[in-house]
């Protein structure tokens, strides 16, 4: 018998090598190429196939006639999932900039600003240097944190006869609360402040979350306290007639 490359061909020879341990046993055999032949088949739906799960809302639609009663249920669960995902990814990015308003507005932006949403309302009067920094600290941070609600009002539209003094001031609202206040201008650290400065403040009352690893204003004052040391003449230094 002439040997082939086929092992289910010269049965009677192949056996004979089976026998050997030439060839693997004929269960083996079968079982690979059916587990081979389910594979390929498996590839071939999936080319072929497109699950609910990889299915926009509108294709869903479009192929709602095809899925059974149980399909319908399970994609009634996804619907529901891809809707929460696409309103999450929407309030997450709702804002984006400074909202101007006036006393008329505090109510509807403020007070009704909507569940779980965060409000900076910063006070400024124009003619204040330190007022025009933060409102141009403020720009940068609402593009940073969209789903926060960063609002800027002259302070005396808001609260008549508010004084020049506690300005710049800003409050912190999550659904109409007051979670927190920064009032008059030792508050900032006047026209030093940063807009990291003012990120880490603003931070501290839970409105945003920052990625800054600590208060950028103890960096510099560890920075200042380490220049007053080397300034500072040593014992032996001090004690001489001259001093």
């Amino acid at each position: 018998l002439q040997l082939s490359g086929d092992p289910n061909k010269d049965t009677e020879w192949n056996d004979i090598l089976r026998k050997k341990g030439i060839l693997p046993p004929k269960e083996n055999l079968e079982e690979q190429e059916r587990a081979k032949e389910e594979e390929q088949l498996a590839i071939l739906q999936k080319s072929l196939v497109k699950t609910y799960e990889d299915m926009t809302l509108e294709e869903l639609e479009e192929n709602e006639d095809e899925f059974n009663e149980e399909d319908e249920k399970a994609i009634e669960m996804y619907r529901q999932q891809r809707l929460a995902e696409m309103k999450a990814a929407q309030m997450k990015n709702k804002f984006g900039e400074v909202l101007e308003i006036s006393g008329k507005d505090y109510i509807q932006e403020v007070t009704k600003a909507g569940k779980g949403i965060w409000v900076v309302l910063h006070l400024y009067r124009q003619g204040i240097p330190l007022c025009a920094l933060i409102n141009q600290h403020m720009s940068g941070l609402a593009k940073k944190f969209r789903d926060v609600k960063f609002i800027k009002a002259i302070s005396t539209t808001c609260i008549p006869n508010y004084p020049d003094k506690n300005l710049p001031t800003i409050f912190v609202y999550l659904e109409g609360d007051i979670k927190a206040q920064f009032i008059g201008p030792l508050v900032f650290g006047g026209m030093n402040l940063t807009r990291d400065e003012l990120e880490w403040k603003i931070s501290e009352s839970g409105a945003i979350k920052t990625d800054l690893e600590e208060n950028p204003r103890k960096q510099i004052q560890d920075q200042l306290m380490s220049s007053v040391r080397a300034c500072v003449p040593a014992r032996g230094e001090s004690d001489s007639e001259d001093d």
